[in-house]
């Protein structure tokens, strides 16, 4: 569910410096007879399920009824937000813990189809036209497009709101807008946005699902700076009540302007979506047996597979599914802070691999719930496996000498453990990686080069992770590592994390099935030196900044592949983290009060985009909540 400068916006806002220098564009050139063909619909590579005259997406029930609440606990988090508060309603920049579900309040141009890996379909815009060299995308917007207080939503809020976030949006906004060079509005009702040459692929896939803000609303007001003023959106649901840092509820619009477009229908069913937030997770879980909400996915097996026995279960009162996650489920990792002296070299990085036992973790805390990662692309095609293909070593072969040779043959896969929490051969291992590495030992304690004692803190924000570090922290102190735990709250964990000012912290990486200019925020120098980037662990390498660029000008799926996979094979050869695991499945458990379509879209099943998810596809039940009354 990740920057924007603190710089008030003016009245013209950004746009009016920005458009300026874009110059005429090819769309505004073109004669009549130029023009190409107005499409329902953009994709990476082209490709479209459904046709111009689609009625609603397959996985939906248009017949859902309106109505009831869905509450929830944060399961994802994009930009600035948090997983256990919020002191901002601008979810969209640096500054402030901004609040789950802002996204349901606004529109962007074109809205994502869950049942395709990167398709998307008119949604503010009614169409597109795609200059020849496709470095223009302009948009018709609709004419019935309003905000919530009945002003029209035209194309100058687009140019604004594109070219405000280019400028002033969370860093890693302005990060994936590095191929963007701005919007225009042609008029009230035309858009063009146009891109750099040699743009990645999925740039116009993700302008096209950015938030679309009021132009008139921001002319008074700083766009950059944290606020609880309700900003005006015009999306299916407004800010209702709220308490900061307590919980932040969503209002359905009831009279919304776009619930009976094609990818509207039979979505936003419920009159309530409401966030509850918690420090602890575990003091949650007693929140949700309450019910003081009423949906939980469940992250912890240790709670999946003890604590799921109370009362409402057992009567059936609380409905338990294990849903298969046909996903890329990205990499979870504890990633390690290569800009600090002491993680720089690699046979440092691989001896702290060794010192993890995840099949004692898996077996002994996660009740043997998960799988190990291997990969950040864990669970898709991009994986790489074996040794490289003719086509993975012409773009691998320019940088021998410059990458380990680990990298044109089988790629690195964490060790397999004994089990036993210490398992003396891999420790063996690490003992004599750290020597190779002139890190000695003396009175017990494993030494730097300088002569300071080799320390490493890990940084956490969630109680329940603690269990997970006790024996990786024990086996690095075997090793003479001054390991330890540093358990902060959210705001700090945040602070420090987008600072890059730690050692080695937990993090998800995740992946889209067509990943694209993405790949700059996890794996580049660029990003690297990003402040609230996702790369995390310093990774600065100039072969995968070269395959970064392959893999976002590939012309086709099996190119994306390749060279992705490639990226996977130099970043594993780097030991930038210690992997640790996934899930295979997405654990439900929610009050029996709610319905799902039978058939549930593949590439966004849980609540991970603003257009798909439990919150939006799922439907409130009047009689099972009846009976659930009676239950009591």
């Amino acid at each position: 569910m990740a920057q924007l400068s603190r710089r008030h916006v003016l009245a013209v806002g950004a746009g009016g410096a920005l458009s300026a220098s874009l110059g005429p564009s090819w769309l505004r050139r073109a004669a009549a007879s130029e023009m190409p063909a107005e499409m329902h619909g953009i994709s990476a590579f082209g490709d479209l399920k459904y046709p111009s005259d689609f009625h609603h997406f397959d996985y939906v029930n248009v017949d859902a009824p309106k109505g009831g609440t869905f509450s929830l606990i944060p399961a994802v988090r994009a930009y600035n937000q948090s997983y256990f508060t919020f002191s901002s309603l601008n979810a969209f920049i640096l500054k402030g813990e901004g609040a789950q579900g802002m996204d349901l309040t606004f529109v962007s141009l074109m809205a994502h189809a869950g049942d395709e890996p990167d398709a998307m379909y008119g949604y503010a815009a009614k169409s597109v036209q795609i200059s020849p060299d496709k470095l223009a995308y302009r948009y018709r917007i609709r004419p019935e497009a309003r905000f919530h207080d009945g002003s029209k939503l035209t194309a100058h809020d687009v140019a604004f709101s594109i070219n405000t976030l280019k400028e002033k949006g969370h860093p890693l906004i302005q990060l994936q807008m590095r191929d963007v060079k701005g919007a225009e509005a042609l008029d009230d009702v035309t858009v063009v946005v146009n891109f750099a040459e040699k743009r990645a692929r999925d740039v116009p896939l993700y302008a096209a699902g950015l938030p679309i803000f009021s132009k008139a609303y921001y002319a008074t007001r700083p766009f950059d700076e944290s606020s609880t003023d309700v900003p005006l959106g015009s999306g299916p649901y407004k800010v209702g009540r709220f308490e900061i840092n307590r919980y932040i509820e969503f209002e359905r619009v009831k009279d919304w302007w776009a619930a009976d477009l094609p990818v509207c229908r039979g979505c936003n069913n419920f009159d309530i979506v409401r966030y509850e937030f918690y420090r602890d997770r575990d003091v949650a879980f007693e929140g949700f047996t309450g019910k003081n909400y009423l949906y939980r996915e469940e992250f912890t097996s240790r709670i999946w597979a003890t604590r799921y026995d109370f009362p409402a279960v057992k009567d059936g009162r609380v409905k338990r599914e294990q849903v298969p996650d046909r996903t890329p489920s990205g990499g979870q990792g504890w990633f390690i802070n290569t800009r600090r002296d002491k993680f720089k070299d690699v046979k440092i990085r691989d001896a702290m691999n060794c010192a993890f036992d995840f099949e004692w973790t898996n077996k002994t805390i996660m009740y043997g719930a998960y799988a190990r990662t291997i990969s950040p692309f864990q669970n898709s095609d991009l994986v790489a496996q074996g040794m490289p293909t003719a086509e993975e070593l012409k773009l691998l072969e320019p940088y021998r000498g410059q990458v380990p040779d680990e990298v044109f043959g089988e790629p690195y896969v964490p060790p397999v453990t004994d089990g036993s929490g210490q398992d003396r051969t891999l420790l063996r291992k690490a003992q004599q990686l750290l020597q190779e590495a002139k890190l000695p030992v003396k009175d017990g304690k494993r030494l730097l080069p300088n002569g300071d004692v080799f320390t490493v803190e890990f940084l956490i924000e969630e109680p329940s992770f603690q269990p997970h570090h006790a024996s990786f922290i024990k086996n690095l102190n075997t090793l003479g590592i001054e390991a330890s735990l540093r358990l902060v709250d959210a705001v700090q964990h945040r602070a420090r994390v987008e600072a890059f000012d730690f050692d080695v912290t937990v993090e998800r990486i995740s992946m889209t099935p067509t990943p694209g200019d993405s790949l700059r925020t996890y794996f580049t120098a660029q990003a690297a030196a990003t402040k609230g980037s996702y790369n995390l662990a310093g990774v600065a390498s100039p072969a995968i900044d070269a395959l970064v660029e392959k893999a976002m000008a590939a012309n086709t799926r099996d190119e994306l592949t390749v060279a992705c996979r490639a990226i996977d094979r130099v970043f594993r050869a780097g030991r930038y983290w210690v992997p640790q695991w996934n899930n295979t499945s997405h654990r439900l458990a929610y009050w029996d009060m709610f319905d799902h379509p039978e058939k549930l879209p593949r590439y966004q099943l849980s609540d991970y985009s603003s257009d798909v998810g439990e919150r939006t596809l799922w439907w409130f039940d009047a009689a099972k909540a009846a009976k659930l009354d009676q239950a009591k």
